[in-house]
C-alpha cells in the first residue's frame, strides 16, 4: 500500500458522501487533508468527526478564483502531493427540455472545474517532482443515461481528460 503519512491532500467535493468515506481513509492513512465543498454545516461535521484535518468552503464554479485556491491551499498543507477531484453535480432533464444553463453549469462544474484544479495542481506537483491527482467519474460517462446528457459529456470529458493529463505528466512522477 502506498504511504499517505504527512502527504498534503485536497479532497473536492468532501461534505457528500463519497468525499466524506475518502476523507475518512486518507485520514486514516495519516495524510495532512485539507477537505472543501460548498455546505458549510456539512464542512463542519466532517471538521468534528476528523478534527485533524482543515476545511475549506470553495465554489468550484468560480474559475477565476482557482488558480488563487490551489496557492492557498498548498500554502496551508505546506504543499500539495494529491488532488481528488471529487466534487460535481447534476442538474437532470431530457436533452429537448434541458436549458442551456443547465448544461453549462454542469459542464463547467463537473469538467472545467476539473480540467483547472488540475492544471494549478500539477504547477504545484512539478516543482516537487511527486504527485498524484485522481478524478471521479461515473459509470454514466461511459454508457450514458437518460436525462443525463450534460452529466454524462462532463464524465466522458473526465475520462478522456484524465488519460491525456496521464500521458502528458507521467514522465514527470504524477
Amino acid at each position: 500500500m502506498i504511504n499517505f503519512k504527512d502527504k498534503k491532500i485536497l479532497i473536492t467535493g468532501a461534505s457528500g458522501g463519497i468525499g466524506n468515506e475518502i476523507v475518512k481513509k486518507f485520514v486514516s492513512l495519516e495524510g495532512e487533508v485539507l477537505a472543501t465543498g460548498t455546505n458549510t454545516e456539512k464542512l463542519d461535521l466532517l471538521k468534528k468527526k476528523h478534527p485533524t484535518i482543515k476545511v475549506k468552503k470553495f465554489d468550484l464554479s468560480d474559475h477565476s478564483r482557482i488558480e488563487e485556491f490551489i496557492d492557498n491551499v498548498a500554502l496551508e498543507l505546506g504543499g500539495l502531493d494529491v488532488l481528488i477531484n471529487n466534487a460535481g453535480i447534476n442538474i437532470d432533464n431530457l436533452s429537448l427540455r434541458m436549458k442551456t444553463d443547465e448544461w453549462k453549469k454542469v459542464i463547467d462544474v463537473n469538467l472545467s472545474s476539473t480540467f483547472l484544479l488540475s492544471k494549478h495542481a500539477i504547477k504545484k506537483m512539478l516543482k516537487t517532482k511527486y504527485g498524484r491527482i485522481v478524478n471521479i467519474t461515473s459509470i454514466v460517462g461511459h454508457t450514458g443515461n437518460l436525462g443525463q446528457s450534460n452529466y454524462a459529456a462532463a464524465k466522458a470529458g473526465t475520462i478522456a481528460m484524465s488519460k491525456s493529463l496521464a500521458i502528458e505528466y507521467a514522465k514527470k512522477n504524477i
